[in-house]
Formats: structure tokens, sequence, C-alpha cells
């Protein structure tokens, strides 16, 4: 069977883009279907990135799409992927333009999903306000921005230990906020106070934050209110989109899509890379990740094509 591309790239973050320039050097037929902005555009900067440590997000994907360019094997296009299927021995693919709505139906041999994940922050004003810059999720990423300054973190039982405990190497002035019953341990109380951070169980009824978006203060439900620069918290996580349960392919306990070491998922022909699959999720890794998948796709092709 004749299909319109080698491999479908579903995303278009450093995962799908990064897969799709490793693609393109292999002289492979792509597409790259772009739904939309990435997880972490509401973020000043991505950082870690080496060479491109601070770029805007914005900034780094139009990077990666225009060193596509001399590769004319590979389409970018604003394409959302509203049903995948099986087809033979490749993959039927359905979507509307991100300009138009216009539909479009693709076939593609593999489909790579890159298509990240979203997070669950908690409905109190505030938080979804000052995600990215005063609302953080990972201090590896943001960390160093707000070293030394008088932080909170956000949340309950052993997840907000761990991150309290792992923030407190960027500043010593630490306040766990619970937003009612911390439901926390002795141990971890006692690990808490050898750090000297403080718990705060009063419930949170808003977040503070000034015209730039950097956090002022958290206020309590009695009124009080707690200075601080940034809030740290692990928000749950979604899967962006559907495709691969939709398919019957297999998620972890934590939604994440299984992969296995070679990133394919339990359906064949089907890969996944970046914060779609289970691990850290830092834009580096993902790109890596990207490139990885890439890769085993050719390799994969490559046998298709010349048999034993």
């Amino acid at each position: 069977m004749h299909h319109d591309y080698d491999v479908l790239i579903i995303g278009a973050g450093s995962a799908g883009l990064t897969a799709a320039l490793t693609l393109g050097r292999c002289l492979r037929r792509v597409l790259v279907a772009d739904g939309g902005p990435p997880r972490n555009e509401c973020s000043p900067g991505v950082h870690g990135f080496l060479t491109r440590d601070g770029i805007r997000p914005a900034e780094l994907l139009r990077l990666g799409r225009e060193q596509l360019r001399p590769y004319d094997t590979v389409e970018v296009a604003g394409l959302r992927i509203d049903s995948l299927i099986r087809q033979g021995r490749g993959f039927c693919a359905t979507g509307s333009s991100t300009a138009d709505d216009a539909s479009r139906t693709v076939t593609a041999r593999r489909v790579l999903l890159a298509t990240g994940v979203s997070d669950v922050l908690p409905p109190l004003p505030g938080f979804r306000e000052l995600w990215g810059r005063g609302v953080l999720h990972c201090p590896y990423c943001h960390g160093w921005e707000v070293r030394g300054q008088p932080l909170a973190v956000y949340g309950r039982g052993r997840t907000v230990t761990g991150l309290a405990l792992l923030v407190s190497r960027w500043s010593r002035d630490i306040v766990v906020v619970t937003d009612g019953a911390g439901h926390l341990t002795p141990n971890a109380r006692r690990r808490l106070r050898r750090e000297k951070i403080s718990v705060e169980e009063q419930p949170v009824t808003r977040l503070i934050g000034s015209a730039s978006r950097d956090l002022r203060c958290v206020v309590f439900a009695d009124g009080s209110q707690l200075e601080r620069a940034a809030l740290f918290l692990h928000a749950p996580q979604h899967q962006r989109s559907p495709l691969a349960a939709g398919l019957g392919a297999r998620l972890t306990s934590k939604g994440a899509v299984w992969v296995s070491s070679g990133l394919q998922t339990s359906v064949p022909g089907l890969y996944a890379a970046g914060d779609t699959t289970p691990g850290t999720q830092q834009a580096l890794l993902a790109a890596a990740g990207g490139n990885k998948a890439a890769i085993l796709i050719n390799e994969s092709l490559t046998r298709e094509e010349c048999p034993r």
C-alpha cells in the first residue's frame, strides 16, 4: 500500500521538531502536524538547553522550524489530528487545519506521538494567571531565577515533602503550603523541620501577583498573607491528546504513554517521545527523545525495505 508519508509526527515541540530534523536528514517523507502552542508557552524562558539557555519558548520553536527548511522531504503544517486509526501496516489520520478548519486526511507508515501533557492547576484565583513565572513546576528549569528568595511549595503528603526538600537547595527560606490538612507523616515533618522548612496548613483562597506575573503573596482563608517570590508545585497532568488511548495503547498508572526501550508504544508502528512518555520532563530531554525515536523509526523502516 502506498502511504502519503513515511512518518507522521503529531506535535511540534522540542521532541517533534527534533525528530523531524533527524528523519529529514534520513531522506524520509515526513509530515509534522503542529496542533498549537506548547505546554511551556507561558514560561519566560527555556533553561538548561545547551546554547539556548533562557531563550523564549516560541523563539526556540521558530528556530527549529526554520532549520527544517533545507529538508524538502519534511512538511510542517498547522494541523490538529482528531482521528488516528490503523490501516494495513500503517495509519490513517484525519484532522483539521488550525488556520481555517479545513479537513485533511493523510496516511503514514509510522506515527510518532509528541503531543505532550497538560497541567491541572488548583482551581483558585492566581494559579493559572501566574503559571510559568510566579507559579512554577520545576526547580531545575526555574530554581536559579528565584534562588535565595522566599519561596512556597504547594501540595500535600509525600509529593510536597520531596519537592520542598529539593527546592530548599535553591533557597533557605521555604514554607510548605498544604491548603488544608497536609497529611504529612511524623517522619516527613521531622525532615522538614531539620531543614528549617515551616508548614502552613490553612486553606488557601488565592494568590496575588504583580502586573509582570510574579508572585507577591499567598492569601489564606483567615485573611492573612504570606509574602513569597514564587510558588512551586507538582501539578497533576493528563495527556494533551487522546489519540494513544483511542488506539488502545497502554498507559502507565500515572497516565503517561508506556513505551518500550525502543520508544515504541504497545501498538506496533506507533512511537512516542517527550513529555507524553514517562520520566523527567525538560525541553532538552524531550529533544533527545525525539532524536532517539527518529533513529529507531528510520531503522525500523529500513528493515522493512531491506528484508532478509
